[in-house]
């Protein structure tokens, strides 16, 4: 999770942790594949370029390399937070537990 949600000075909620803790390995594994097998098939950005539609993509500054790979679709915006990662909307699920 410290990869995933990796901001400076925040912790991850224990309510997240028991939540991910709580699924069994199977369905653990599988929700993983799935969504491995999901973009493997076709990329995000290419999905989103078909539909050709404006387009606002936010990453933390932390994490450019995922946002570069938006500003090839048509039409979008990409914002970057800083001191943030790759899960920028983890702040407001942060305080939302506090």
């Amino acid at each position: 999770m410290d990869t995933t949600f990796s901001c400076r000075g925040w912790k991850i909620p224990q309510q997240l942790v028991n939540d991910v803790r709580g699924m069994t390995h199977p369905a653990f594994t599988a929700t993983s594949r799935a969504a491995d097998d999901y973009l493997n098939e076709r990329a995000l950005p290419d999905r989103l370029t078909a539909l050709g539609k404006p387009l606002l993509v936010i990453f933390g500054e932390e994490d450019r390399r995922h946002a570069a790979e938006y500003r090839a679709v048509p039409g979008a915006r990409v914002e970057l937070l800083p001191d943030v990662g790759h899960s920028p909307h983890a702040r407001g699920f942060a305080a939302q537990t506090r």
